[in-house]
């Protein structure tokens, strides 16, 4: 009887440490198994941000401290102290194979993520808080809320793109992007795709001439600084608006030969100054140089000196020539590009131009009238411009213009007056 009874006492101990081992083995699977849907379904940054509130909560504090528990207890030599025993194959508490307990018989864990049914009494947590118990159903759902918050990071970022491009009128460049920006394409592939774009060629169209005219393109904030900076020097100097006004796209037409050709924005207000010279100079500013570049519309002269093919220089020395002539004009005389020109080389301004021909014009008619009387050589304006200008002949000017006034004190005994006169004094520059 003794015998029996501890036959019995063993075979009822064996049991025992069969199910509590079997029960531990169900703990540590359902451990691993919520490590292996974690890795499945790897988490956004917004579902990562949810699953730490959660992980906050008094429930998962208690799950937290229920899994060190299991941790605590498996790492003390295995399980029931058995090292490495993991008792496959033992009975369990209802007869099944495997340390599942459950009530279908089949071998090995279950409600792996492969796809098959949890186990009874198996759960599995979404990051949102809702709970599942059939793993196909929990996947399906933390996919669902993977492409829901995919779908709302791309819509936060492309209405973040479009409001910032909408500031420069721009925001039809962005819609076609909408696709990729919502997909999650990279800063550097959705600026790839942007400038593939019909739209965004047509925006920023000047690059293609800076490469045509051997420059380099520029990035897109350089370009749109440009455009700020050419449309405060067009106001602040007063130019239509026309010049700097946006179109579609906000793109300003005006500007997009001034970014082809390099122009930087001093160039730019240099060039407006000359321009201004005539545009709001005297008529006679404007008639000449009308005369003496036919080639160019003086009634838009603006157009002229904006245009990069036309050289700031070239503008300069055409917008002098045409102060002179205009002062010749003002004067009651009349010169030609030529002469114009050679005053311009010779470093007149228009201020001694002004002088010079107000002194030529006092005098000029005294001395034709005197060289004629004695039989002399004619003394004309191109004598008297060398002598009061100091060009090649001024010395020789110099002597007509004595010998005349000579003549005409020996006669009248008197002063003359171009010996005294105009020719005399005030001339231009140094003479």
């Amino acid at each position: 009887m003794g015998a029996y009874e501890d036959a019995a006492e063993a075979r009822m101990a064996a049991r025992k440490a069969a199910a509590d081992a079997a029960d531990t083995a169900e703990r540590e699977r359902i451990a691993a198994m919520g490590k292996a849907n974690a890795a499945a379904v790897p988490l956004t940054r917004a579902q990562q941000v949810t699953a730490d509130r959660l992980a906050s909560s008094p429930v998962a504090q208690e799950a937290a401290r229920t899994t060190a528990v299991l941790k605590s207890f498996t790492a003390k030599g295995g399980l029931l102290g058995v090292p490495g025993s993991n008792l496959q194959g033992a009975t369990g508490p209802t007869g099944s194979t495997g340390p599942t307990g459950s009530p279908t018989g089949s071998t090995g864990p279950t409600g792996s993520p492969t796809g098959a049914t949890g186990s009874i009494g198996q759960t599995y947590t979404a990051s949102d808080g809702k709970i599942f118990t059939d793993l196909n159903a929990y996947n399906a759902y933390i996919a669902k809320l993977k492409a829901d918050e995919k779908a709302r990071v791309g819509k936060s970022a492309y209405d973040i793109l479009y409001n910032e491009f909408n500031r420069y009128g721009m925001a039809s460049l962005i819609e076609p992007l909408k696709k990729f920006i919502q997909d999650g394409f990279s800063q550097a592939e959705l600026t790839l795709k942007l400038r593939e774009t019909p739209q965004y060629q047509e925006r920023f169209a000047a690059n293609a001439l800076r490469i045509k005219n051997g420059f380099a393109a520029i990035d897109e904030a350089t370009y749109l600084g440009l455009e700020d900076k050419y449309q405060s020097i067009m106001m602040n100097y007063g130019l239509p608006e026309s010049y700097y006004s946006r179109g579609a796209l906000g793109k300003q037409a005006g500007f997009e030969n001034l970014i082809g050709g390099n122009v930087d924005p001093i160039t730019l207000e240099e060039r407006i100054m000359e321009g201004q010279k005539v545009v709001k100079g005297s008529k006679e500013i404007k008639d000449t140089i009308g005369q003496f570049y036919p080639g160019i519309n003086n009634s838009d002269f603006l157009a002229y000196v904006l245009d990069p093919k036309n050289a700031l220089a070239e503008i300069k020395r055409k917008v002098a020539a045409a102060e002179i002539g205009g002062s010749a004009i003002q004067s009651g005389l009349t010169t030609n590009v030529g002469r114009a020109e050679e005053l311009v080389a010779q470093g007149i301004t228009k201020a001694q131009a002004q002088q010079g021909y107000g002194t030529i014009g006092s005098g000029l008619q005294r001395g034709s009238q005197l060289a004629a009387i004695y039989g002399e050589n004619p003394y004309t304006q191109t004598t008297a411009e060398k002598e009061v200008f100091g060009l090649a002949g001024k010395t020789e000017a110099e002597k007509e213009r004595k010998k005349i006034t000579g003549l005409e004190k020996a006669t009248f005994g008197a002063r003359t007056g171009i010996s005294t006169g105009a020719l005399a004094r005030d001339r231009a520059g140094a003479y």
